[in-house]
């Protein structure tokens, strides 16, 4: 939704800026962009990613400092940066928090994506720009987990890059480049020092791309309704939603704050604080929890499927259900953006969010009995919404009508007294 631009240089230096630099121009046109007036709550998630984002980079450039990327080293150094860096404790637990406040973010982002249609035309390069930050956070993060050089960092960098093994032919040089030899040793930690350094900034660039693709087709709304009118529709993204945002930051941060001074190592797993050993092997090998989900999808699949060995057949249905995030604007047939006005949709999607949920339970528990039945059941389920629930409703359904406008949807709310802030942070 590209917009004039209002901004007028008021002195020399300015203009003689503007001519070569136009930043104070991107910047006060930022600011002004004209945004629908209707979005809630769930739409500060981004702004959070934002910081989050920041808070990681600092930190994880403060903490890099001190690290010592050496398999007999890396372990004490942490404890060095604990105890003798001038407020490293702080930047150690703001930044191992930071990385599950991270995810808790992105995945709250994505859930209302999916609730309010923000993939639907003409926004998919913005879902799929955001599904390629994902990823790359979910490379940075497996990276970093490994570089303590504890038990279950040592131990899960072992099993997960030995999934890469499944894969006929280029299955084991995929994982000696991985690891920098046949198992993971030094040259494993060197390599993905480099990259966790490295692939924050990745991230930075592609958010940055992220935020100038919505601010191209304009953003998505609880309606689903495109901008019909700026002036009745939107308002100027400065005051109104610096300050909405700047809030739900504020609260955020709290949140962030008690784990990091009340419970720091609350999100952790025991065995990480113990060196890494590679004749000992822990009893329960198990990912940080934002990874759990895709972690009980790969162990799900406990069978063969034709020529498809049961372990390569979870390392694809592990890959698999990032894959669909990517065509998901296209799986989805309906007309209707937001599922406010899709109420079979609603419900389906309310069990997709359980079954995810439970994904992630399953992720921690044994990979036996009646919980190897129940991962199998969501990880069909979590596939079927996709697949066929999807393509399905958006010819069988029958949607509630739509307003005609954001305003019109804006000013029968107040009518009938529902667009008050709990109502809207319900939305």
């Amino acid at each position: 939704m590209n917009h004039p631009s209002t901004y007028k240089p008021g002195t020399a230096f300015e203009r003689w800026l503007d001519r070569r630099l136009p930043i104070i121009r991107f910047g006060a046109d930022f600011m002004d962009f004209p945004t629908p007036k209707n979005l809630n709550y769930w739409w500060t998630f981004g702004a959070i990613l934002a910081v989050c984002l920041v808070i990681q980079i600092i930190t994880g450039i403060v903490l890099a400092m001190h690290y010592t990327p050496e398999k007999n080293l890396a372990f004490n150094s942490v404890e060095h940066i604990m105890r003798d860096v001038n407020y490293g404790w702080l930047m150690r637990y703001v930044h191992a928090n930071g990385a599950s406040m991270f995810f808790l973010a992105v995945y709250i982002h994505m859930f209302r994506g999916l609730y309010y249609g923000s993939y639907k035309e003409p926004r998919e390069m913005v879902w799929i720009l955001g599904v390629v930050i994902f990823l790359l956070m979910m490379a940075t993060a497996f990276m970093g987990y490994v570089l303590p050089w504890g038990q279950m960092s040592f131990w899960g960098a072992t099993v997960i890059t030995n999934f890469f093994t499944a894969f006929p032919v280029v299955g084991d040089p995929i994982k000696t480049l991985l690891l920098g030899g046949p198992a993971v040793d030094n040259a494993t930690l060197n390599r993905f020092f480099s990259l966790h350094y490295l692939l924050p900034f990745a991230i930075f660039g592609v958010v940055a791309i992220h935020i100038w693709a919505f601010h191209t087709s304009g953003n998505n709304n609880p309606t689903g309704v495109e901008v019909k009118d700026v002036k009745k529709d939107t308002v100027p993204f400065h005051p109104y939603y610096t300050v909405k945002d700047g809030f739900a930051i504020a609260v955020f941060l709290l949140l962030f704050a008690a784990f990091v001074f009340f419970n720091p190592n609350g999100l952790g797993h025991p065995d990480n604080y113990k060196p890494a050993d590679p004749l000992v092997t822990p009893p329960h090998i198990v990912p940080e929890w934002y990874f759990l989900p895709f972690y009980a999808i790969l162990r799900a699949i406990t069978f063969n499927i034709g020529p498809i060995t049961s372990k390569l057949g979870g390392v694809i249905a592990m890959f698999s259900s990032i894959i669909v995030l990517f065509i998901l604007p296209w799986l989805d047939t309906s007309k209707v953006r937001s599922m406010r006005y899709r109420p079979v949709a609603k419900l389906w999607f309310v069990l997709f969010v359980i079954a995810c949920v439970w994904l992630g339970y399953l992720g921690g528990q044994p990979a036996e009995g009646v919980f190897v039945i129940q991962a199998q059941i969501a990880t069909a389920y979590y596939f079927a919404f996709f697949l066929v629930i999807l393509p399905l409703l958006g010819v069988f359904e029958k949607t509630n009508p739509l307003p005609k406008s954001i305003a019109d949807s804006v000013l029968n709310n107040d009518k009938r007294g529902a667009a008050t802030p709990i109502a809207q942070a319900a939305e």
